[in-house]
């Protein structure tokens, strides 16, 4: 049976961790035999690279040779295609193939992102030392790409999904995750929500990610400022869908992704994020009806969409732990078997290291040889992806 990810079926959530034990399997099998330092045979299908290859590569050359992130980056582009509203399916579409921060046509200036400044920190959502390029990334201009979606972390450095190609795996996920609720509501309950909302928000709740998360020269990527309390990347993404006019039911979807509103302080949170990214586009989020009209809560009731999405986001929670626990092993391995000093586990050639296995067998596939197999095949599987 083929393990591609196929939009035509929405799997579980319980199914799509059956084909990711499926795959660690395979991977076991063929990469964890005796003799596996010699074998000739590529692990799990990656191609070997030594190490000094490894540190003159991009991150985006990394994502690009990834089978994983290119079966993520077409699962995501058919599942586009298969939302009816061709306005969700326009602008999810154009959040993969070209993610412009539009909004910056706002701030031609350091004058207009002065101004912003001020509001915001007048409003308590931004510390008052944070510097322009903090909140608003170096950018070349409002219609230019920063970096390819695919090419993305899919957090900040010491995240989830923290390596070329997260981004991509983690909407992959999240869309999974959600697209199995709303099925298990169906199923269970007997009715359907809106599943064209579900996946144009998974598709773009991340959006400005491409613009935040900049690969710099020693492939490490940008520092994250918060910003109204959360990653400024949330609120980047609701600024720029309030900037481009998008449906409040949509906004009101993304908001919810890092918090639901099923709780006062829960919701006092996504509207804190809805009213920062009003200042930030300009647009007054009671007009736009993402705010009930005392500006205290989401428009009653509260729809459904934002709490499945906010759980289909949870991938984070196994791979952010999972992600520092392997960086730190990864440290160690790097330290013993590839002779690397600690200005190179701090440097280009750690970063660049663990970039490669990262982006071509997943922070949590790797974690979960090593809880399963041990140190040693770890090792050994790690030699068998990048050798010295």
């Amino acid at each position: 049976m083929s393990n591609e990810l196929s939009p035509e079926k929405d799997y579980t959530r319980r199914d799509f961790l059956k084909l990711s034990t499926a795959s660690a399997a395979a991977m076991t099998i063929a990469g964890l035999a005796p003799g596996l330092a010699q074998a000739k045979t590529p692990v799990a299908g990656i191609k070997t690279i030594t190490l000094s290859e490894c540190v003159r590569m991009t991150p985006a050359a990394m994502a690009e040779k990834s089978a994983m992130v290119k079966k993520g980056y077409d699962y995501l582009l058919k599942s586009c295609n298969l939302i009816s509203d061709p306005t969700y399916r326009s602008v999810s579409l154009e959040s993969l193939k070209n993610p412009t921060p539009k909004i910056m046509a706002l701030f031609p200036s350091n004058s207009e992102k002065e101004s912003v400044k001020k509001e915001l920190v007048a409003a308590g959502y931004l510390k008052p030392e944070t510097t322009y390029d903090q909140f608003l990334p170096p950018c070349a201009g409002p219609l230019k790409n920063v970096q390819p979606f695919s090419a993305t972390p899919g957090s900040g450095w010491k995240s989830h999904h923290a390596y070329p190609g997260g981004l991509v795996t983690h909407v992959a996920v999240f869309l999974k995750s959600a697209l199995g609720l709303y099925n298990a509501y169906d199923d269970v309950y007997g009715y359907q929500m809106n599943r064209d909302l579900i996946v144009a928000a998974a598709m773009i709740h991340d959006a400005q990610k491409p613009w935040v998360f900049q690969w710099m020269a020693d492939s490490s990527c940008l520092p994250e400022s918060p910003i109204a309390g959360s990653g400024s990347h949330h609120v980047l993404s609701l600024a720029e869908a309030m900037y481009r006019d998008l449906s409040p039911e949509l906004i009101m979807t993304i908001a919810c992704c890092h918090m639901h509103p099923g709780s006062p302080a829960g919701e006092a949170e996504v509207v804190g994020w809805l009213k920062a990214a009003g200042i930030m586009s300009g647009r007054d989020p009671i007009r736009l009806g993402v705010l009930a009209s005392d500006g205290k809560t989401l428009p009653l009731p509260r729809r459904q969409e934002g709490f499945i999405c906010h759980i289909g986001d949870h991938d984070y929670i196994l791979t952010g732990p999972a992600c520092q626990w392997m960086v730190a092993k990864l440290g160690e391995i790097a330290r013993r078997d590839y002779g690397m000093s600690d200005a190179d586990l701090q440097g280009k050639p750690f970063n660049s290291f663990r970039n490669y296995l990262f982006s071509q067998a997943s922070v949590k596939r790797l974690h979960q040889i090593w809880v399963e197999k041990g140190e040693g095949a770890l090792t050994e599987t790690v030699k068998a992806i990048v050798t010295v």
